[in-house]
Parts: C-alpha cells; sequence; structure tokens
C-alpha cells in the first residue's frame, strides 16, 4: 500500500520550493491535494504539472502578480496525468504496475497502525460536538472512538490482516462522521464556511471544471469543520 503521507509532503515540498518559499499552504491547497489523491492522479503527474506550471509562469515577460496558491498548478496537473495516462496505453499492464508498484506495507505496520488508531480514539472521545435535532454527533464519535480501539486490537492479533480493507473501514467512519457533523452544525455557521471557501476559490475558477469546484468545495467544508471541533483524519493516509 503507497505511504499516502508521502503524497501530501512530496507536493507540498515541490510547490514551496518552486515558489521559493515564504508561504505556507491553505486550507484550500490541501483539500486540492485531497482531490487529487481521491481522483487517483500519480504523484508524478501532480508534481510534473507543478514545474510545468512554474516553467510557464517563469517565461512571463510580467510577473507582477506571485503564484499564491496550488489551484494555479490545477490544469496543468490535469494535463500531465492524461499524457501519462496516454504514454501508458500499450505498455504491459502488469509489468508497469510491478515496477510502480512500492514496498507493501511501507510505512504502515501494526505497531504504527495500531497506536494512530488508538490516539485517534482518545481524540474523539475528548472532543465537545454539537447537539443537533437528529443524530447526536458525540454519539457518533463516542462510537467510532469505541470502533477504532477495536480494529486496533484486531490488527494487533492479526498482523497480516488487508490494509486496504482497514481503510475501507475508516473511510465508512470518517464519512458518517462527516455526516453527522454537517446536519448538526448551524446553518449560517456551514454559509459562512462555503462563504469562505468561495472567496478563496474565485481567482482559480476559470483553471477547473465544475465538477473539480464541487469536490474542493465539499473538501473545504470538511477540514474546516474538523478543525473547529479539533477532530483527526482517520485514514491513513494522515498517519
Amino acid at each position: 500500500m503507497e505511504n499516502y503521507f508521502s503524497y501530501f509532503t512530496e507536493i507540498e515540498e515541490r510547490f514551496l520550493h518552486r515558489r521559493g518559499g515564504g508561504l505556507l499552504l491553505t486550507t484550500l491547497d490541501w483539500a486540492l491535494i485531497e482531490t487529487w489523491k481521491e481522483a487517483g492522479i500519480p504523484l508524478e503527474a501532480v508534481l510534473r504539472g507543478i514545474d510545468d506550471a512554474f516553467d510557464s509562469y517563469e517565461r512571463r515577460p510580467s510577473k507582477t502578480k506571485k503564484v499564491n496558491g496550488l489551484a494555479y498548478c490545477s490544469q496543468l496537473v490535469l494535463a500531465a496525468a492524461e499524457d501519462m495516462k496516454e504514454a501508458a496505453v500499450g505498455a504491459s499492464g502488469v509489468t508497469a504496475a510491478l515496477s510502480a508498484k512500492p514496498r507493501a506495507g511501507q510505512g504502515f505496520e501494526p505497531d504504527v497502525v495500531a497506536p494512530f488508531l488508538r490516539r485517534n480514539a482518545d481524540l474523539l472521545e475528548a472532543a465537545k460536538l454539537p447537539q443537533g435535532s437528529g443524530v447526536s454527533a458525540q454519539s457518533v464519535a463516542l462510537d467510532t472512538a469505541k470502533t477504532l480501539r477495536q480494529l486496533a486490537e484486531d490488527l494487533e492479533k492479526k498482523p497480516a490482516a488487508r490494509l486496504e480493507d482497514l481503510e475501507r473501514r475508516l473511510t465508512v467512519l470518517e464519512e458518517k462522521l462527516f455526516a453527522v457533523l454537517l446536519a448538526s452544525t448551524p446553518d449560517e455557521e456551514l454559509v459562512a464556511v462555503r462563504a469562505e471557501a468561495d472567496r478563496d476559490l474565485a481567482p482559480y475558477r476559470r483553471k477547473m471544471s465544475g465538477a473539480q469546484i464541487d469536490q474542493l468545495q465539499k473538501q473545504y467544508v470538511h477540514k474546516r469543520l474538523l478543525e473547529k471541533y479539533h477532530l483527526p483524519r482517520l485514514s491513513l493516509f494522515y498517519m
């Protein structure tokens, strides 16, 4: 299983290096990286797209505006992904998969994953969450914490368990948590977060499709809710 942590950090490092430092990634930038990851865009394509975007920027005769966000690179990232896909056509799928596949389990040993699950359970149990008119976010968080502790225990008993199955389980738990947070958070707060996302996205709308923008807004709202309630990401991406 790919070390997902490196996907995020390598993109961050490449973007900040090409920009020349002096800037941290924003919530919008991290949300965009997540959309690329979930869309299955290879790390190599993202890095190539960032380089292509900055190479193009540096050839411009006038550079009155700096590149302030990762979204500036979005079109060329997608173009690089398409180029890689076309280049792979006709190649041996099995050979390509084997050569591209990292060492299985790298960074995801049970003695690393189990403490990660328990730390997240601790954070969920300590969180103060809103109470909506329907399902209690606090109850969902406590149930999720209980499940995480059980998963950690199971993983230690069966170290050979498939990490892909664990990741699917964590994704389901995270989606349920997001759903109850959206239902419990007052509408005016969600509207404010959407307005913030729209402002941050405004300079880049012409560079993205409608589907990209919708997904990016969703990720943005999710990240803001987690920050507001001091909740962890459950996915192994964030170990």
